[in-house]
């Protein structure tokens, strides 16, 4: 029995989807359908159906599934316990200031407890300084913006979208189809940080050709928020940094997608070649999918 059969098994399971699992993977849909079909042979049971333009576990599949997990986890940490010849190996994260701040704190403590063997440290960063840390290997895996380089392969992650938010009771919470006009009317904070993204924000005023009233503009995020939390004005934030308050009522978005959408996302980045744990990488998917239910599982708050 092929492991990369097995782990292939086991990303279907996590992403629900053959295509994601190819992605994560860094291989094309029909080789990981392959090592599927050889694996269901092997076991002489059918693991996945299909079901419309997705997937569905057999009952055979759920049964599979602690098995597959603890050959995997224990062929890695006998890779390890062989590569190092002591008990702990050293794995360098970076991420950029934004992922930092508010998703590694979560994270880690969840990559440790599921890798104890495994010394983890970690770099915070821009992300011009994270692309050369991983080109020069001195950080293994990374959460960044979206770069594109020959030498490093990225797989997106965490939905980091630009979004309109304005205090709970704001006269903007309840409209639909703002105009540019009635938005340049209004107090605005702007985040400022020389990304392309931000000077979408000031092309909307631009093609309008009106003015936006910015009584603030800062270049730290917490203090943005704060002052849109203090009802002095409202502003376009990155949506990692507002999530929670979005989901405890604190913050309203309001939407304004016939006005702007500024997508965007974080990227979990390694070397083309680089000497990467899909354990690990298993891992870090099941934390952003705890992120993500976490935060929704927060009370609502009432006004």
């Amino acid at each position: 029995m092929n492991i990369d059969h097995i782990e292939a098994f086991m990303y279907v399971v996590h992403l629900n989807s053959f295509h994601k699992a190819a992605e994560a993977m860094f291989l094309s849909q029909p080789t990981v359908s392959a090592r599927i079909k050889t694996l269901e042979s092997e076991l002489d049971s059918v693991l996945f159906e299909r079901q419309g333009r997705g997937i569905i576990l057999t009952e055979k599949g759920k049964a599979f599934i602690p098995f597959a997990d603890q050959i995997i986890r224990t062929f890695h940490q006998g890779k390890q316990q062989l590569k190092t010849g002591s008990e702990l190996e050293e794995i360098t994260i970076g991420a950029n200031i934004i992922t930092s701040q508010y998703f590694i704190p979560f994270a880690l403590p969840l990559w440790k407890k599921e890798n104890p063997n495994l010394r983890f440290k970690f770099i915070s960063a821009t992300n011009d300084a994270l692309m050369e840390k991983l080109l020069q290997k001195q950080v293994d895996i990374a959460f960044m913006k979206d770069i594109t380089h020959s030498g490093l392969q990225n797989y997106k992650t965490l939905d980091n979208s630009i979004r309109l938010v304005v205090y709970p009771g704001h006269p903007f919470q309840l409209r639909t189809g703002l105009t540019v006009q009635e938005l340049a009317m209004e107090p605005l904070v702007f985040f400022e940080c020389g990304a392309l993204d931000w000077n979408h924000v000031h092309k909307i005023f631009e093609v309008s050709n009106v003015e936006p009233r910015i009584d603030f503009q800062v270049d730290h995020l917490e203090v943005a928020k704060s002052l849109i939390l203090s009802r002095s004005c409202i502003g376009f934030l990155p949506y990692l940094c507002i999530k929670k308050e979005l989901e405890q009522g604190t913050l309203v978005e309001v939407d304004v997608s016939h006005l702007i959408k500024i997508k965007q996302h974080i990227y979990l980045t390694h070397l083309n070649h680089g000497v990467e744990s899909p354990l690990l990488w298993k891992d870090i998917l099941l934390s952003i999918r705890k992120f993500e239910k976490k935060h929704q599982q927060l009370p609502i708050q009432s006004n």
